[in-house]
Order: structure tokens, then sequence, then C-alpha cells
């Protein structure tokens, strides 16, 4: 979730002076246990309690108007009397603008009793433009054309332990599009690609997890291996998608010291078919893998990426990082071009139990000739990988 840099510091103006003008001594003692809840340097809670977290949102754009409304978190055991209880994680994303365009987004990551089962899964609905700028890994950004878009996903991953840090599962995707372009010779309209007024499929599929972490949320130390293989069959006819989607993605930890931690990550997703049309394409970019690009800014049936991060947390509430990766799209018609990503951000730990973070996070990409250099910055709930 990207947003300005004050954002971050609402929720604890807002909870710290709760009551502000009010001359009660209470008020005291009040602030002074939020003043902990927030600041407290205490690394466990024996009560292995819930932890919610709510991030306001606002901004402006010329396209969108106005933009407000909240990211929130709340992790949880589902286990509290266990202490091998992995955390479980649920995130709402809601903004909506001036110009009536809406962005709802419910995820969650549930580990239940034993760590036996893991489910992922997402909901969302999202009637917000995007910037397009074609197809492939060599598009320019004087092509850039605004598009809107009408998206509703509904995605379920469960998983069962099958071995000591091994499971194994099935998923379902269901994703519908719809589609508005407002320029008649733009780069929407000139080239030559499928689903250009949208579609929807049905992707159902199958995954194998390994995962020795010590930690889901700020990870410093494991392994973490998922393959995952879907198949969208022919429900609906005409040019929906019909063909097959593979996923890998490969992260390990390694710590230095009790402070200081490595981590790294390869990731290749592919989509195979025919008739794909553009909206199944892999993107580049975003604040998770190759920070420091647009999300689509490069996109193409193929994508594959390596990034490696340190991790310095130098207090129990705060932490700094660094990074850098590389990746490309690409498919028959367009080769590797591999592209650089690098930056450096700030942590903060909002709770200590559960390790969940609030990251800023600046990107710097390539910068290609005749174009300024690409470059993101953002602020997000939780760690990029």
């Amino acid at each position: 979730m990207k947003c300005k840099f004050w954002q971050l510091i609402l929720p604890a103006v807002i909870t710290l002076f709760p009551h502000f003008g009010s001359a009660q001594v209470k008020d005291v003692g009040l602030i002074k246990r939020t003043y902990n809840k927030f600041f407290s340097t205490q690394e466990t809670d024996t009560t292995r309690g819930s932890s919610f977290f709510v991030l306001p949102a606002l901004g402006y754009a010329q396209e969108t108007g106005l933009e407000f409304g909240i990211g929130s978190s709340y992790n949880f055991y589902t286990d509290r009397s266990d202490p091998n209880s992995r955390t479980s994680t649920i995130t709402l994303i809601g903004t909506v603008t001036t110009e009536k365009q809406k962005n709802i987004k419910l995820n969650t990551d549930v580990w239940t009793r034993d760590n036996q089962y893991h489910i992922l899964s997402e909901i969302r609905y999202r009637d917000w433009p995007f910037n397009f700028y074609g197809i492939g890994n060599t598009t320019q950004h004087a092509n850039e054309e605004w598009i809107g878009q009408r998206l509703f996903r509904a995605r379920i991953d469960v998983e069962r332990k099958i071995f000591p840090d091994i499971y194994a599962g099935l998923n379902a995707n269901f994703e519908n599009f719809e589609f508005e372009s407002f320029e008649t010779d733009g780069v929407f309209q000139r080239e030559s690609f499928r689903g250009k007024p949208g579609g929807k499929h049905l992707i159902l599929g199958t995954s194998l997890l390994y995962d020795t972490r010590n930690f889901t949320t700020y990870t410093t130390a494991g392994w973490y291996g998922r393959i995952k293989y879907g198949y969208a069959p022919n429900f609906f006819g005409g040019e929906n998608f019909n063909g097959h989607q593979l996923e890998t993605d490969v992260r390990h930890y390694y710590p230095i010291n009790n402070k200081l931690a490595l981590a790294a990550q390869i990731d290749y997703r592919g989509t195979y078919g025919s008739n794909a049309p553009f909206y199944v394409y892999n993107e580049l970019g975003g604040d998770n893998m190759l920070r420091g690009y647009y999300l689509g800014r490069y996109r193409d049936k193929n994508f594959l990426a390596a990034q490696a991060e340190a991790r310095y947390r130098f207090h129990p509430r705060f932490g700094i990082t660094a990074f850098l990766g590389t990746g490309s799209t690409f498919s028959n018609e367009q080769n590797i071009r591999m592209v650089p990503s690098y930056g450096a951000g700030l942590r903060y730990f909002f709770n200590l139990e559960h390790k969940t973070t609030v990251r800023f996070d600046y990107a710097i990409g390539e910068k290609r000739p005749g174009e300024q250099r690409q470059k993101g910055f953002y602020l997000s709930l939780s760690e990029a990988f």
C-alpha cells in the first residue's frame, strides 16, 4: 500500500492524544499506557495476545481526486497455549476517492492449531484506473495510457502438513475483469493482444510448501520454498483464459547475529496458453519484488526476478534495511532484459510479540534513454518477503 510519509505518524498521534484539551488526571495514565503500547521495548508478551493496528490513508492524484481510507492488520494465534503456534494475520485495506473509485482488499494468512493447516485467502474489489504501457520489457514511458478497470477476485489456498515443515494443498482463484480505454489511438488499442474488453476465469490448482522460517512476519532465519500450479478450464468460452500458470518462490534467511540478518529470494511466474489474455500476464514492479518500478511497467507471459536484503534491527521497535535486486519479464517474442532495483528502508515494529512491522521503503530502478529514472516510495504493512 503506497501512501505519504505523514500517514505513518497519524496513528500514534491519534492514539496518544485521544482527549486532547482535557485536564483530567486520568488522561495522563492513558497516555502513558498508550506510549508503552507503541514504544515499550519489552520483547515478549506472556499472554500471547492479539494485536490490531490501523494506518490512515490519504492522498491526491489528478486522475482520482482526493483519496482516503484505512489499512489495518490484525495478528493473533489460533492456539495461545502453544509456544510454537505461528502468527496468523488478517489484513484489510480500503480506500475511496472523490471520483467514486473504490479499492477494497481483505487478505488472511492463518495457521491452525499445531500449525496443521495453512490457509491463505483474498477477497478484492477494485474499481480503479491503472497506467498501461504495452506488452514486453522495452515499453516506453511516452506510451503511458490511463485505463479504467473493474476487478473482482476471490481466492483461497488450503495447505495441510504432510511431513514436518512440508505442506501440500489445493487452491482456487476466480477473477472477473472489465476494462475501459479512453484513447482511440493509444497503445492499448494499437497493439494486438487478447482480453481488451476484459473476461473471467476460474483457476484450480495445487501447491507444495517447505517452510522452516523462525517467524512468518519478520523472518531472520530459515528456508521458504513454494511451488504452485494452476489450470483454468474452458468454463466460460470465448476469449476467456484457458491455460496454465506456474509459480515458484524460494527464499533463504541467514542470521549474522541477533540484530543483523540477510535475506534472499528467487521468484518465477509463468503463464501458458495460446489464448492467454493480457490481464493474466505477469507484471514487474510494486512494493514487494523489484521495488522502484510501477506495477505493470513491464508485463509479459513470464517473469523471473531475484532480490537480497540486509535487515538490521538496532532497537526492539526500529530497524533499517538495504536491498537490491534484478529481474525481467519475457516470452517467445521478447528476450530477457534484466533491470536493476536497489534502495533502503525503515522499519517500525508495532507489535513485538508478533514481530509485525510498518515499512518505509525508497527504491530506485533503471533510467532508460530519454526518460526519468524509475523510482518509488512505499509505505506498507509487513515485509516485502
